[in-house]
Order: structure tokens, then sequence, then C-alpha cells
């Protein structure tokens, strides 16, 4: 692989300069002044394309396709080394848990999708530089296909004006707060002790409606520390503004998880705000809920990390984005010897704070109550580096673009504590960065 560094462009402006090279991918780390949000990648011209059917596709596929130009030079300062980028949708996982759903697939959505990106850009937002990777190809050279891209980034490129979408909800204000009243009743005989309960706004797709405009406004409105699009280049888009990482794994096999539960929402006033972040820091039941998920995301990763290593080093800590504060935990762990990341990443998905605990229980309930298949909604982007490091989002607050429609949808956490009326609130404010402007 040959590195070369190019003259700093803004990434959202790159983006825009190669939006129409597709299958393309932006991981997006948007949220200025955040420490989360420290690099971002755009890669381009996968070496090859997995339409996954089956969560256990990932790891005899990631073997297959290894580039045989897989060296990465020292001088490239990021952690994706080039591999492999895309998105397990939620649906890979109940299969993988042996539950049939009683939803029909979202139509013209695949279950999953991964290219082999073997040319990529990297932006360092401290430093303001940004580098280029390219492997050989036996059609092209690392230079010339470095210069290429180099040349399309010199163009300046504009999106076209996103027409009106007319979004509807599939769950009215009491449809939603009877389920969640439902939810409670499983709570109340045993069956769970917490279930992520969602519902889901649908739109056609209007005529003109292009992805990477909806991600460029997405990102103005909610920059996030863990955004995402990725466009297939078959009609199927996420243009993804999530505040959660799911997994991450170094190539020293050090794994971190960060699970979300407990939401309060941001104010324009800072006294207001700071009150707030410091109430969700101190609510029992926001508490209650983001240790339940925890104590799952510890038994997950005890499933592939080394006996004793899996620890909880952060508890209960506030994180603040651009709608609402959240409240994040950590746990850590080190991977046993023969595993890999795409093991990490199938033994604990999908994630334990968008399902519930127990999990499996809590996914039965789930599609049984929830009116429709989530698709790639409360899935996993991820990352799986040539070195064997790996970085993965929950896929939360994210447009689905398929060819005749769209997706958003959002939920919460629902305890024997939970309000259905404030449940409803929290689930509108999450989803309003998403549906006010289409």
């Amino acid at each position: 692989m040959l590195c070369h560094e190019l003259p700093w462009v803004e990434p959202g402006a790159a983006f825009q300069a190669l939006a129409a090279h597709v299958p393309l991918v932006f991981l997006d780390s948007a949220a200025t002044g955040d420490p989360r949000a420290t690099t971002s990648y755009l890669a381009l011209d996968p070496l090859a394309v997995l339409r996954l059917n089956k969560a256990c596709e990932l790891p005899p596929w990631l073997a297959a396709t290894r580039p045989q130009d897989d060296a990465c030079p020292p001088d490239w300062p990021f952690a994706f080394k080039g591999g492999a980028i895309g998105w397990l949708g939620y649906e890979s996982g109940l299969a993988q848990a042996g539950i049939d759903s009683r939803h029909a697939p979202i139509s013209g959505l695949l279950p999953g999708w991964f290219g082999m990106f073997d040319l990529a850009l990297g932006f360092d937002h401290g430093t303001r530089r940004c580098f280029a990777l390219a492997a050989e190809r036996p059609d092209a050279s690392a230079a010339q296909r470095i210069a290429e891209l180099a040349a399309r980034l010199a163009i300046p490129h504009g999106l076209p004006v996103l027409p009106p979408v007319s979004w509807q909800a599939e769950l009215p204000r009491a449809a939603y707060e009877a389920r969640v009243e439902r939810l409670r009743a499983y709570i109340a005989a045993g069956d769970v002790y917490q279930a992520n309960f969602t519902a889901r706004f649908t739109a056609p797709r209007p005529a003109g409606f292009n992805p990477a405009a909806c991600h460029a406004a997405l990102r103005a409105r909610s920059p996030a520390p863990f955004g995402a699009f990725i466009d297939t280049g078959e009609g199927v888009a996420l243009c993804s503004a999530s505040p959660e990482r799911f997994l991450s794994v170094q190539a020293d096999g050090h794994v971190e998880a960060r699970p979300i539960k407990g939401t309060a929402p941001r104010h324009a006033d800072p006294a207001r705000d700071a009150a707030s972040a410091a109430a969700l820091r101190a609510d029992p039941k926001e508490r209650a809920e983001n240790l339940m998920i925890t104590d799952l995301l510890r038994n997950d990763l005890g499933r592939v990390c080394a006996f004793g290593s899996v620890q909880v080093p952060e508890l209960f800590s506030v994180e603040s984005f651009a709608q609402a504060h959240h409240l994040v935990s950590a746990v850590t762990g080190q991977l046993r010897p023969g595993l890999n990341a795409a093991a990490l990443l199938l033994a604990a998905f999908p994630g334990g704070s968008i399902t519930g605990a127990p999990k499996h229980r809590a996914m039965q309930i789930i599609d049984e109550l929830e009116e429709g298949p989530r698709g790639a909604y409360c899935g996993a982007i991820a990352w799986i580096g040539l070195d064997g490091a790996m970085d993965s989002s929950i896929i939360i607050r994210t447009i689905t673009a398929t060819l005749d429609m769209l997706y958003a949808q959002a939920g919460g956490g629902i305890t024997w504590d939970s309000s259905p009326a404030s449940e409803y609130d929290e689930m509108m404010l999450k989803l309003s960065p998403l549906i006010a402007h289409g």
C-alpha cells in the first residue's frame, strides 16, 4: 500500500466532491470540539462487496477477500488501515439468535452489506491533515489511484436541494403508549427487566431525493461523533448521526463497549442545560436502566474475552450531543487468543442497549410489539481493519433509504418505572433531527 499526504480539505467538502462515486462510505465524526470526534474517513472503489443474508457469512468473506497488497505503510497515522466497512441489520441478529420475525423484510433492503476497501482518505481534525491510502491493483498502481482521487477532490461540488418528505408515523401516540403499557406488563410478569421499544416513521422516496444531500443536512442539524453515510450504489443508503459506539477493538485485542441508556433534553440556557444533565446523572430510573445494559454487555464480552479481563472503568457518565444528554458507561476486556474482531461483533450482536435484558426474551417481545421490521436500524455499522482492529456504532438516529421508501425510527429502554407519555416524548426528541426537515 501507498500513503500520501494531500492538501487539507474539510471532510464535508471532500464528501460532497466524492458523493457521486458510489459505492461510497463516509465515517463522519462531525461533532466539532467533541473529544470523541477526532478522525473521519472516506472510502470508495471497493475491491469486493458482500451482499449479506446471514451474519455468519461475514467472517469467511473477510478471510477470502483480503487484498494481496495489505501492508499499511508506517506513515499512515490512523486506526483504520484499510479493510471492510459496512453494516449488519438488526434482523440478521434475530436470525442468529434463532428468532423468527413475524415481520416481512423491508423490500429492497439487504440484511447487511460490506465493502472491502483499499482506497481511503483519513482526516485528522486536530492537526487539519489529510492523507490518502491506496493499494496496488492489476489495472492501476497505488500512485495512479491516489492521483485520480486528488483530482476529484480538487473539483468543487455542490449537492442538490432536498425535496419535501412526507413522513408518516406507523403508531400514533395513543397506540405507542398502549404498547409501552403492554411491555410494562411483561416486566411485571417477570419476562424481562427492560426492553427497548421503538416506533418507525416512513415516507415514499420523493423524486429527486439525493442521499448525500440528506446526510449533509442531517450532519448540519445533528453532528455526531459516530456519524456515517453508506451508499451501496444500488439504490440503498444509510444516513446516520449516531452518538453511540457499539464495540471497538485494538489490533492487540483490547476491547471497549460504550452502551448508552438514559436520555435528557438539551436547553439553550446554560444553567438549565447543566441542571438537565445533573438530573439525568442522578435519576434512579435512568441509572438502573443503564446498569442493566452494562451488566448485559459484561456478559456478552465475557463470551469472547479472557477470564478476569472484563472491567467497568466508567459508570454513569453523562455525554452531551446536539439534541440530548445521554447516560453512558464503558465495559472493557481482552480478546481470548484465537478470536478476532468479527467473532466479537457476532458474539455481542445486536447491541444490548437496543434490545434489553435478558436479551433473547427482550428480542422476542420487541418483535411482537413493534409495528414493523427494524431493517438496518438498531444494527451496527463497523469497520474491520486488515490489522485486526475494529470500531463500530449502533445504527440509531439514522435515515434508511431504499429505491422506493425512506425510514426513520427511534425509541427507548422501557422499565417498570417508565411513564408511557414520557417515553413517547423521548422517542420524538430522538426523531426530531431526522424528520423535522426531511
